[in-house]
């Protein structure tokens, strides 16, 4: 399938949720067309997501076939369906991100990530994403940088306001202590971490120190995210794009895996300490 045909993510994830409601309702294709006036290929075009986009009124026509009765899932899916047909602002930076990343991070009601090499891009400041961004391609133009610069500002949006989404970050410590060597950058960073974990304000943050020793989680940075209506999806970045796992048992693993990293971290209160402490160093 070619990227003009494949469905967006928001597109892909309504759809398989409209397939799930139809299959918990015991109904097939032919009887939902039949309930719906509709024609079969209509409902699976629906399903797929691929040919044809639905309405809002479409959609709460299924979910009254389907008896979803629930206001809350039912106006979830409404505002998915409004959303699916909408260029968010990710599309001005597509030379930023390489995968539709940022419309299930914008989706999200809450996020948990583990990151063992760097700092979550939801917690970076401006001054280390632009040190990332000249190490990871050792020549950029200026104007590239501050593109990727305004890009990572834009995405942190999401955690401020009164439907900000909550984020819960592990960290290892590694990825905390390159940063002495680029003492400004270190500061800024450092403090900004420490401050918000400790104002509490739907930000957790833990350090993994290195007292843990070899864990589970050296294997790699890996994003796990959760929604209103949809299933949760966990998101591994790769070198030029990324990988999406939505499968029960792969997202089970990654929330275990994700628990076990909790439990070799440092608390909050340890963690803020152990932040201040370089702020101070350095």
């Amino acid at each position: 399938m070619s990227d003009t045909q494949r469905p967006s993510v928001r597109r892909r994830r309504l759809s398989e949720e409209l397939r799930r409601l139809r299959v918990s309702a015991g109904m097939t294709l032919e009887s939902t067309a039949t309930a719906t006036e509709w024609s079969v290929g209509k409902v699976s075009n629906i399903e797929t997501g691929v040919r044809l986009r639905p309405s809002v009124v479409e959609v709460r026509a299924l979910l009254d076939v389907y008896n979803v009765t629930d206001e809350g899932r039912r106006e979830a899916l409404f505002a998915i369906t409004r959303q699916a047909g909408k260029k968010g602002w990710w599309t001005k930076y597509s030379d930023v991100f390489p995968d539709e990343f940022p419309v299930l991070e914008s989706d999200a009601t809450a996020i948990s990530t583990y990151q063992p090499m760097i700092i979550p891009g939801l917690l970076q400041t401006p001054g280390y994403v632009e040190l990332l961004t000249r190490s990871g391609n050792l020549v950029r133009d200026p104007i590239d940088i501050q593109r990727v610069v305004d890009a990572r500002r834009r995405r942190q949006e999401i955690l401020r306001g009164e439907d900000r989404t909550e984020l819960w970050a592990v960290i290892d410590a590694g990825a905390i202590e390159r940063l002495r060597a680029t003492p400004d950058v270190c500061r800024e960073q450092v403090g900004h971490l420490a401050d918000l974990a400790d104002n509490g304000d739907g930000v957790t943050i833990q350090v993994v120190p290195f007292s843990a020793g070899i864990h589970a989680g050296a294997k790699g940075s890996f994003v796990l995210m959760d929604f209103d209506a949809a299933d949760p999806v966990v998101y591994l970045e790769m070198d030029q794009d990324g990988l999406f796992l939505e499968e029960t048992d792969e997202v089970i693993r990654y929330r275990n895996l994700f628990n076990h990293l909790v439990s070799r971290s440092l608390g909050v209160d340890e963690s803020v300490a152990y932040l201040r402490e370089i702020f101070k160093a350095v």
